[in-house]
């Protein structure tokens, strides 16, 4: 019908005629479809419609000081046979417990008793009881809040467990327990146990040993998920992410109930012109905001209001939140 329509006007009316419609049809077409939603050309798009963009909603963080800190040490390869060394960092004295072929489904249950009953997951004695004794093997270090050193654990021998299976597993490899010792600290920190869950690599599944989750667990009954943010490598020390125990913004999750496959996250970098410190939009403001949900770290607080696609991935950006106050912004400036 179109067609039709086309070679008519073609036949009875001069060729200016016909780009006239042409050009009113394209601009209509674009139209209706940012009407529904669709993504429309930039050059197609009116100036108004550029500055109407809504701000972006931000994120309300709860800032809170977390004890613990652990991580993969740097001494010796992991794995199911040799065992693993874990570097723990606490401001305060704390057990580190290691629990080996940990059950998923008695992991989330205990998870799950910690934020539904009474009785709070605060030391190791409790955490056993929810996990029902479900796991291969324990062990325990009793760690000074000036600690340094990393610790090594490992399965002892007589066992006779070389590998966990293959996959889909029924256990993790192993789960890492922080814990206050002494009881007057865990009624001044509000987080009172870090549960970090880790691959080990075996014969079965050699991938690579990394942290798969960690979660901080408070007196209120409450679980976060601690996520990586993704940002340019020189721009964390300048954040102060390097700090092995910061004060961290936590971004509370539900606990899946699904068993979900072993994969690690790496942290992304970028390169780009001016220096990796400054928003990747207007290179002169410091990056100061986190666009979620892909936790990328790479705009100001004047740009985050301009854009509804994160610039690094072009995710659709839902909230935001503030790495740094501003007036510790101007404390690091005058420094």
């Amino acid at each position: 019908m179109a067609a039709v329509f086309l070679v008519m006007l073609y036949e009875y009316s001069p060729l200016f005629y016909i780009s006239v419609v042409s050009l009113c049809f394209v601009i209509t077409a674009a139209m209706v479809l940012g009407w529904f939603g669709f993504d429309v050309p930039v050059i197609l798009r009116s100036s108004d419609e550029t500055d109407s963009v809504l701000p972006v909603p931000e994120k309300r963080m709860v800032q809170v000081t977390n004890p613990f800190s652990l991580e993969m040490g740097m001494s010796g390869l992991a794995s199911v046979t040799e065992g693993v060394s874990l570097h723990p960092c606490c401001l305060e004295p704390c057990v580190l417990s290691c629990y080996w072929g940990c059950g998923v489904y008695a992991l989330q249950g205990a998870l799950q008793t910690h934020q539904h009953c009474p009785i709070k997951l605060s030391t190791p004695q409790l955490f056993q009881e929810a996990l029902h004794f479900k796991y291969h093997y324990c062990q325990k270090f009793n760690i000074n809040g000036d600690n340094k050193e990393d610790f090594h654990t490992k399965m002892p021998e007589d066992l006779g467990i070389t590998d966990f299976g293959l996959l889909p597993r029924e256990c993790y490899p192993l789960v890492a327990l922080l814990t206050l010792s002494q009881p007057e600290a865990r009624d001044t920190y509000n987080i009172v146990a870090s549960v970090t869950v880790l691959h080990v690599p075996d014969d079965k599944y050699r991938l690579s040993a990394r942290i798969l989750f960690q979660y901080l667990l408070t007196a209120q009954g409450n679980m976060y998920e601690l996520k990586p943010l993704f940002m340019s490598a020189e721009s964390r020390g300048f954040l102060g992410v390097t700090d092995p125990v910061p004060e961290v913004l936590a971004e509370a999750q539900e606990l899946q109930t699904e068993k979900e496959e072993l994969a690690g996250v790496e942290d992304e970098e970028w390169s780009g012109e001016g220096n990796s410190r400054d928003c990747v939009v207007c290179q002169n403001a410091p990056v100061n905001r986190v666009l979620l949900p892909c936790r990328h770290a790479c705009v100001c607080d004047g740009c985050v209001d301009r854009f509804q696609h994160c610039p690094i991935c072009r995710a659709f950006v839902l909230e935001s939140f503030t790495l740094q106050a501003p007036e510790d912004q101007d404390e690091v400036e005058e420094e």
